[in-house]
């Protein structure tokens, strides 16, 4: 574990960017930036079509490590190159923001109320070009949608499982179990789920750090006990389709989460931008993101 980046994550003020849409996610993210399905007709192309995207947000000067802790980044990026470097390397040498890696495959089929990762193999091959590419940390999503304390259950031994053969790799996982924003009983789930979660960071060693991306819960302060939790270096909030200003005055009320949004953080960038005009938003973004990750309402 670099034990640079390490500080950064537990004692810098700031939120972690989120820029690893992926698969059936990145047409969608495309779309949003003004790239039409039309101007790209292979994988091949779209993808490099959104590294172009990464690239000039991760190069902007408002992209910085002032307010940024960290970036997380799909597979395909990090093998993509910023400036002839890695972008997990440009991140950290040229920007001081630690990188981490998306490692999961997606996400399988729903089954007692959740959907579970869908296995994930030549693991241990990415975790090690991940260490070569000066990545801190991994992340893998699984979804909750119903109030299923069997399924709720799997979800998280199934992230604590593959946690477990992360940190052996010498790396950090992001455990993240969403909440679908729009699950009935939401406030249930959540208090379900945070147990879960506190039964299975008590089975890790002493010296095992994890992080955890979750929902901005219905109840504010439900996972305070995971935020305070030895083993955890922090915890972050996903947006989960709130508005950047719902989820900016969610986490408001939150002590202790910062943000790690993907779409809040990009939904005013547009392609057609002038560099003046892409700077702008990205900064009113990160600064209004930032605000809400360290001042908390009393």
């Amino acid at each position: 574990m670099n034990q640079e980046q390490l500080k950064v994550i537990q004692n810098r003020e700031g939120f972690i960017a989120a820029l690893d849409q992926s698969g059936g996610s990145t047409p969608k993210a495309l779309k949003l930036y003004g790239v039409e399905e039309d101007a790209y007709s292979t994988e091949e192309e779209m993808f490099d079509l959104v590294h172009q995207m990464r690239t000039r947000i991760i190069t902007s000067p408002s992209f910085d490590s002032k307010q940024i802790l960290g970036a997380i980044l799909f597979e395909q990026t990090m093998e993509s190159k910023i400036q002839d470097l890695y972008s997990s390397e440009f991140l950290w040498e040229k920007k001081e923001i630690v990188p981490f890696l998306k490692v999961d495959k997606g996400l399988a089929e729903l089954s007692n109320g959740v959907q579970l990762m869908k296995p994930i193999p030549g693991l241990a091959e990415l975790l090690a070009k991940a260490k070569e590419r000066q990545v801190f940390g991994t992340k893998m999503r699984s979804v909750i949608k119903e109030l299923n304390p069997e399924g709720i259950r799997a979800v998280v031994e199934q992230q604590f499982e593959v946690a477990r053969q992360i940190l052996d790799a010498g790396l950090v996982p992001i455990i993240e179990p969403e909440v679908d924003i729009y699950s009935e009983k939401k406030d249930e789930v959540e208090t379900i789920l945070k147990e879960e979660l506190l039964r299975n960071l008590d089975t890790l060693h002493e010296d095992d750090h994890v992080m955890l991306k979750l929902t901005i819960p219905t109840v504010a302060n439900t996972y305070k006990e995971t935020i305070d939790h030895p083993n955890v270096l922090r915890v972050v909030a996903l947006s989960g389709g709130y508005s950047r200003d719902e989820a900016n005055e969610k986490l408001k009320e939150n002590d202790g989460l910062i943000a790690s949004f993907s779409r809040a953080l990009s939904q005013d960038l547009n392609v057609n931008q002038t560099d003046e005009e892409f700077n702008a938003a990205l900064k009113d973004a990160i600064d209004s993101i930032f605000d809400a990750s360290v001042n908390k309402k009393a």
